[in-house]
């Protein structure tokens, strides 16, 4: 059978009972493959690399390293949040990478979403490789692959094109020196979750969120600049206050703004002012196979546009994107 397939026999994971005997299937297969080796995990902090982390610790404790790569396309607050959380709450073996400068030389005028979802994976296992060569015993890389991850990015028997290739499925270099260990790579993000409060985390941890591995780099569209990449983490930034401030951060199950490589004019101190949209997505799905637009107040809107406009430099127009999924993916790349 192809590891890869979710088998059709296997129940929904809906329930504590469901999640607690999966976590016990996966702790003993972990075991086994691992055996007394170390393992490197990709934590970026986000729902599913942190239940493969609580998991893993479960499963083989100090045996696994978690590293945090900042590849400079996090969001606000993004690294010092995942440090606070895991190192000082969670007293994980944990190595924080800032690879910035690393990722943006490469990333420089490289405008194809495909090519830019490659270049991010390619170089997320080069920095990984690395840090292994500073260990004894690496043998395993860790990841929080998902089952919408596989179906989105391999082309299924009747020849249809991948909607999207993701880092940690179809980006992946042949040399990979590493065997994969991938715990959840058959549940959907809503099992995922379960298994997480099974696992006892926080509720707050476990309904995070969700955020791409590639991070900000494909929701800044097209080639990726220093300034524009600036602009965008300050819109999202605001755009997660008020969502806060107003209810929705629970409600709605993603929501974020993209920034695309082009401008238009606008009026700024009685002058002409050329700046970038932001184009804000707001999204409800359990599966993340499908997903339906969350309907939010004009008020709410216009807050929202006010503050983008006059604190984000390079920023003049502020748009709602009502695509649902289908036609529209979740992500705009």
């Amino acid at each position: 059978m192809n590891s890869n397939v979710r088998p059709e026999s296997m129940a929904r994971i809906t329930t504590k009972e469901l999640a607690d005997a999966f976590i016990a299937e996966q702790v003993e297969a972990v075991r086994a493959q691992v055996g007394d080796k170390k393992v490197l995990l990709a934590l970026s902090g986000g729902v599913d690399s942190s239940v493969v982390a609580a998991l893993l610790i479960k499963a083989i404790g100090k045996q696994l390293v978690c590293v945090h790569v900042n590849h400079g396309l996090m969001r606000k607050g993004e690294s010092e949040n995942v440090i606070e959380v895991f190192k000082n709450g969670l007293d994980a073996n944990l190595i924080y990478v800032d690879a910035t400068d690393r990722f943006l030389d490469l990333l420089k005028d490289v405008s194809d979403p495909e090519t830019k979802r490659k270049i991010i994976g390619k170089e997320f296992i080069n920095v990984f490789a690395d840090e292994a060569r500073k260990l004894d015993g690496v043998s395993f890389l860790a990841q929080g692959t998902i089952y919408p991850d596989i179906l989105e990015s391999i082309k299924q028997a009747e020849g249809k094109k991948a909607v999207k290739s993701h880092h940690n499925v179809g980006g992946l270099p042949e040399d990979l020196q590493f065997e994969l260990v991938e715990p959840v790579k058959l549940l959907f993000k809503d099992e995922v979750r379960v298994v997480g409060e099974a696992l006892g985390l926080s509720h707050e941890m476990v309904y995070r969120q969700p955020f791409p591995g590639p991070g900000l780099g494909v929701r800044c569209l097209g080639a990726i600049t220093r300034d524009r990449l600036h602009a965008l983490r300050e819109a999202d930034a605001i755009l997660r206050e008020e969502f806060a401030k107003n209810g929705l951060a629970e409600k709605v199950w993603q929501y974020f703004v993209v920034v695309p490589d082009m401008k238009s004019v606008g009026v700024k101190d009685d002058s002409r002012y050329e700046g970038w949209p932001a184009i804000i997505r707001a999204v409800n799905t359990k599966d993340a196979m499908t997903a339906t637009i969350e309907e939010i107040s004009y008020e709410i809107l216009y807050k929202i546009t006010n503050r983008i406009t006059a604190e984000v430099e390079g920023i003049n127009r502020v748009l709602y994107d009502i695509t649902p999924k289908p036609t529209g993916t979740i992500e705009w790349e």
